[in-house]
């Protein structure tokens, strides 16, 4: 049996606690039929953090986090945590883990499934079969930029300032990521900025270009201004292979290919950080949806998105490509057998729990294993 697999579980709030929950049934199951084995530690992030231990993060957690292989992340926030101060928040966790692991590459696929291709709302020829990957640089930017704030400057007057600011070696390192991947891909990269009136944009495009006639000449590369992009992306989709753009950019045109799919509730994501002397990467792997509290509790939430983040955790932090690769095709036998959670149902299929939503994919994970 290989060697254990540290994984740190972080469910957070709202349906992650539930979602998660079906992730942890196939971590068993896989530990009984395919001889790997998981060291699994669970704590407490985001609001619920807050409540139990004052903030929402604990240091203890924070140290934890950069022990294991992997975190998996489920969803934090709700409205019940909406006036506690900002740098305890439950978002204020998720970001310190971004930042304190400088997990630099969030990885946005956005995938149509045959049995979802309807679900979308573009119309059938201009969603099915697509295939995109978002590559967000995820710890600079405008969200980390400093100065920011707001001041008084009169007397009935107030500024606010954030900072757009990136060096050189931080559009390199994302841009190497997305070079990379896009030639285990299609072999296309498009990065995106505004380079039209921003002087970082110019400046994006200006290293990617180098970098890329420097050392991945043998890879597409093409330009597109952020805002065309948003358009093409509901235009024509399926131009793109990897889209490499700014964390503000990347944060708004993930969640314009989310909906191409037809539901948040389907999508995973993927935030890596560098390749250390020992061969390590830090790793978080969370849905992309958040912790809809509003449906939190009722067994309504779709688990399909946290599924296929572990799917990604075992293909890009353990090379178990295999595994991967068979999680994936269970969810799609599933899904073309017309079971569906709510927010992907359409019509007469089949509305089923959150929680039978994961025990059909661990059927189907027995059937196609033989096991």
């Amino acid at each position: 049996m290989p060697s254990n697999k540290k994984i740190l579980i972080l469910p957070g709030d709202g349906i992650g606690v539930e979602v998660m929950n079906e992730v942890l049934n196939i971590i068993d199951w896989m530990v009984k039929n395919k001889s790997v084995s998981f060291e699994v530690t669970e704590r407490l992030v985001g609001g619920t953090a807050y409540d139990k231990e004052g903030d929402s993060i604990s240091d203890t957690t924070m140290e934890e986090a950069l022990k294991v292989d992997a975190v998996l992340f489920g969803a934090v926030g709700g409205p019940k945590w909406d006036n506690i101060e900002r740098s305890k928040r439950p978002e204020a966790g998720l970001l310190r883990l971004r930042k304190d692991l400088d997990l630099f590459a969030n990885l946005r696929p956005a995938v149509v499934f045959d049995a979802l291709a309807e679900s979308s709302s573009l119309k059938l020829d201009i969603v099915k079969g697509l295939d995109i990957l978002i590559l967000r640089e995820l710890t600079s930017g405008v969200y980390f930029g400093k100065p920011r704030g707001i001041e008084k400057i009169g007397n009935n007057e107030e500024k606010a300032i954030d900072t757009q600011s990136y060096t050189t070696s931080e559009v390199v390192r994302i841009s190497r990521v997305a070079f990379d991947l896009a030639k285990k891909r299609s072999n296309n990269v498009t990065s995106v900025e505004k380079s039209n009136v921003m002087e970082t944009g110019i400046f994006w495009r200006n290293v990617v270009k180098e970098l890329h006639l420097k050392e991945y000449n043998d890879v597409k590369l093409d330009h597109m201004l952020a805002d065309n992009c948003a358009m093409q992306l509901v235009r024509n989709p399926k131009q793109f292979d990897v889209i490499l753009t700014d964390n503000l950019f990347g944060d708004l045109l993930s969640d314009i290919a989310a909906m191409l799919t037809g539901s948040l509730g389907m999508l995973p994501s993927a935030s890596l950080g560098n390749i250390d002397e020992n061969g390590k990467r830090a790793a978080m792997y969370e849905p992309v949806h958040g912790s809809a509290p509003d449906i939190a509790g009722q067994g309504k939430a779709n688990p399909l998105a946290m599924i296929m983040s572990f799917a990604m955790m075992l293909k890009y932090s353990f090379d178990m490509n295999e595994d991967s690769e068979l999680i994936e095709k269970a969810i799609q036998n599933v899904l073309s057998k017309g079971l569906r959670t709510p927010d992907i149902k359409q019509g007469s299929e089949t509305a089923i729990s959150t929680k039978d939503m994961g025990k059909a994919v661990i059927d189907e994970l027995k059937h196609l294993s033989g096991k």
